[in-house]
């Protein structure tokens, strides 16, 4: 191996020449980085400035755009990096670039049997890519996994939950997915309602607030609110159901707003809430007595 920089006898040899060949290499491999970095730097900017800060018309929606600039910004930083490397060795130790693919692609094939998840990870991207099972952006589950896709690599996925965890899955892990953010999403809200109230006047109740919704919020609702009735006997009372269905992530605000509009309409109607119900034991009688808790009860006097 022939090291340009390094003398060939140590106890004779040209300290200036020597000192200049060193200083050469130091300033090539800093060149070299700072080149790199401001290429890599720049292609993200393009990159960026075609998939995500885009104005007008495009061939790709924002999930899918974020997504792809993800991936090739992985993609590109290790690409860099790794020329970054082979051009750095082939400068201190003057290395056939081509001789030394030739010996990576065959340390890579007998290393590969032990970096099969590796492998894995990296084709597991791959499908999830082309499968299109989800976006940057979208709320997803994978396993005991629930959040918000935050990025997309070759060989990780990060996720991040609703409490703010930062969950950095490898691809290869992730075998079955379930997507929240894609096609029309139920909105449920069950109401219940003593069983000695008028149902019917409750259920009219409901309808006006499923009327108003609908004209309000008609842009995020793909199906309008209904009341399907009576759809279970409690204990203590009768449960209403309303159903809609939403845009991907509208479902929550507008289950939401429908229970306050309806508690809101319940309460101007004198329409009575479940009471809440307390069984106190007398232990010197050894009797039952009951009370009720009317503080729910619109229609209750002091």
């Amino acid at each position: 191996m022939n090291v340009s920089w390094i003398p060939e006898n140590i106890n004779n040899f040209n300290w200036h020449k020597f000192g200049f060949a060193a200083l050469n290499t130091v300033l090539y491999i800093i060149v070299i980085l700072i080149v790199a970095r401001v290429a890599y730097g720049l292609l993200i900017y393009l990159l960026r400035r075609m998939l995500v800060d885009r104005k007008g018309k495009h061939l790709l929606d924002e999930c899918k755009a974020n997504t792809i600039f993800s991936l090739l910004r992985s993609f590109l930083f290790y690409l860099i990096t790794f020329t970054v490397v082979m051009h750095t060795l082939k400068r201190l130790f003057n290395f056939d670039t081509g001789a030394l693919l030739a010996s990576a692609s065959v340390l890579g094939v007998a290393l590969g049997f032990g970096a099969q998840s590796l492998v894995k990870d990296v084709i597991g991207g791959f499908f999830i890519l082309f499968e299109d099972q989800f976006s940057v952006g979208e709320l997803v589950k994978t396993g005991e996994f629930t959040g918000t896709i935050e990025e997309t690599g070759i060989r990780t996925t990060h996720i991040r939950a609703w409490g703010g965890e930062l969950h950095i899955i490898p691809n290869g892990s992730i075998t079955a997915v379930t997507n929240f953010s894609r096609g029309k999403m139920l909105a449920k809200v069950e109401i219940q309602i003593p069983y000695d109230e008028d149902l019917d006047r409750a259920m009219g109740v409901m309808n006006t607030v499923c009327e108003e919704i609908s004209v309000e919020f008609g842009e995020k609702i793909i199906e309008a609110p209904t009341v399907q009735g009576v759809t279970q006997f409690g204990e203590y009372n009768v449960v209403l159901r309303v159903i809609a269905f939403t845009k991907p992530d509208e479902q929550w605000s507008l289950e939401r707003e429908l229970r306050r509009r309806i508690h809101s309409a319940f309460l101007k109607e004198g329409i009575r809430t479940p009471q809440v119900q307390r069984i106190i034991v007398d232990p010197l009688k050894g009797s039952f007595k009951d009370e009720q808790d009317t503080t729910m009860d619109p229609t209750s006097k002091t």
